[in-house]
């Protein structure tokens, strides 16, 4: 029986933990401010991409698994947290939009297993709002890594800033929604 740790989609989304450590990492290396931004970006561009590559090849290759599709979402949300944390270090975005985000993480994923160990968690499933929450933050943090002018026409700063904040406001409906959803089976677990 072929590990369910080291099918290719697995392996793509290991990749993607293993990318937080060098986007990181490439802050503290001593060479010019552009071309950490530019590292970063790549990294993360490139560690995004894989998420959606993950996905499709567990499907392609019939190796999908209950490890794949808990490990997935674990990589997408250390991979956003640890950028933000990396942007709010730069002060590229602001404390209150990084606590929005991580929090809204934090809880969500709190709620799914809770759901999850009564039975209920089909009724918190991923919805789009949610799809459209981690696009939204997928565009935005690497226009915020970069930092600069894009093709000397766009201003990522002002357009990361744009696309975080739409990606906050998303979160925030997306955590009603996902509350909302879930409040009929806690009622009914708590009465």
């Amino acid at each position: 029986m072929r590990s369910k740790f080291f099918t290719i989609p697995t392996l793509l989304t290991w990749a993607r933990m293993v990318a937080i450590p060098l986007i990181i990492g490439v802050f503290y290396l001593p060479v010019d401010v552009k071309l950490q931004n530019l590292l970063a970006t790549a990294i993360f561009v490139i560690s995004a991409l894989t998420d959606w590559f993950d996905g499709y090849l567990a499907r392609r290759l019939n190796q999908t698994s209950s490890f794949g599709a808990f490990l997935d979402p674990v990589a997408d949300k250390l991979l956003v947290c640890a950028s933000l944390l990396i942007l709010l270090d730069l002060n590229r975005v602001d404390v209150f939009v990084a606590l929005i985000i991580v929090g809204r993480e934090i809880a969500i994923s709190a709620l799914r297993e809770w759901m999850a160990q009564i039975g209920a968690g089909k009724s918190v499933a991923v919805h789009m709002i949610g799809k459209l929450k981690t696009t939204a933050q997928m565009l935005a943090i690497p226009f915020l890594l970069f930092d600069g002018m894009l093709f000397g026409l766009i201003n990522t700063r002002a357009t990361g800033h744009i696309l975080i904040g739409l990606a906050a406001i998303l979160t925030i409906w997306s955590m009603v929604y996902y509350m909302q959803k879930a409040l009929p089976e806690i009622r009914a677990k708590v009465d």
